[in-house]
């Protein structure tokens, strides 16, 4: 869409009634879900950051895996993760796998937690040491995360004390200095830091929710592609900059509530990778898609 005010107005219209339909009883499709089954706020950031870690491939894949890695932390992950010992308790994920992450990458994600905890009190906290509140988005803060948690102690898993450049947890903490959308990690930011009582906890109250970066998925770069968010054609951090300041021009406060709403189109299968006439007709944003107004 061209950006004058009269797309810009049907854009806001027709995003903000998306953000109305699919609200938190769709949250059976996310990973999500799970931490609207803990009430402490200790147990919420360290379920969070699980869930964020795994949330890539299929949704039933998804849940399998973090119901095991849950059910395994019983119900209280926080203390679980403040009293993890490597050693000790590193086959209580045996057998645990998603896709190319292993049992391996699980313990030290949890471990990584454990001194978290050490040094900072709280995940939010730890993350808080690299955070600067007066910049337009979170990148530098999300950077200094990423390289904190990356040079914590790996020692117990691996011996030498030097994390290998293959070593698989580094998926889970992409930084946008490699031109990552870095999309779970925004995921994470997104729970922490919103104020949605159906959906996110807003627990991160040092954060503003504007500083926000959308995160991107294949849904996300499709979807916003088709209805004119975007012009890039790669799925990165610099997609995800201009995915984001697009939806400021909706919301300059909360530009990335509208993440989860189309999410769903592409989880739901109501805007396929492959376009279909009747899919399409019956969509809520159909007025806004380019590929509509091309057929």
């Amino acid at each position: 869409m061209r950006n004058t005010n009269a797309n810009v107005l049907l854009l806001k219209e027709r995003l903000d009634a998306l953000y109305r339909t699919y609200g938190g009883e769709y949250l059976g499709t996310d990973p999500l879900m799970f931490l609207h089954r803990y009430e402490d706020p200790e147990d919420i950031e360290v379920v969070g950051l699980v869930c964020s870690a795994f949330a890539y491939g299929q949704v039933k894949s998804i849940q399998s895996t973090l119901s095991r890695i849950l059910e395994v932390m019983g119900k209280h992950p926080a203390r679980y993760a403040r009293e993890f010992d490597v050693r000790a308790r590193a086959r209580d994920f045996a057998g645990i796998k998603h896709r190319f992450n292993r049992p391996v990458d699980i313990v030290l994600l949890i471990y990584y937690i454990k001194q978290m905890f050490e040094r900072s009190g709280s995940i939010g906290e730890f993350f808080r040491m690299g955070y600067t509140p007066d910049t337009p988005t979170i990148e530098g803060a999300l950077y200094s995360f990423v390289e904190g948690v990356l040079s914590l102690d790996c020692t117990p898993v691996y011996p030498g004390g030097r994390l290998p450049k293959d070593a698989r947890v580094r998926f889970f903490f992409p930084s946008p200095s490699s031109g990552s959308a870095c999309k779970r990690l925004n995921l994470y930011l997104r729970w922490m830091v919103r104020r949605d009582g159906g959906l996110d906890f807003g627990l991160w109250d040092f954060v503003m929710p504007s500083q926000l970066v959308v995160p991107v998925d294949t849904h996300i770069a499709r979807i916003c592609t088709r209805i004119g968010l975007t012009s890039r054609r790669a799925a990165g951090w610099r997609m995800a900059l201009e995915i984001t300041e697009s939806l400021k021009k909706l919301d300059a406060y909360d530009p990335v509530k509208y993440d989860f709403a189309l999410c769903r189109l592409g989880i739901l299968d109501k805007c396929p990778a492959v376009p279909q006439t009747r899919t399409c007709a019956a969509c809520d944003i159909r007025c806004l898609c380019t590929h509509v107004r091309r057929t």
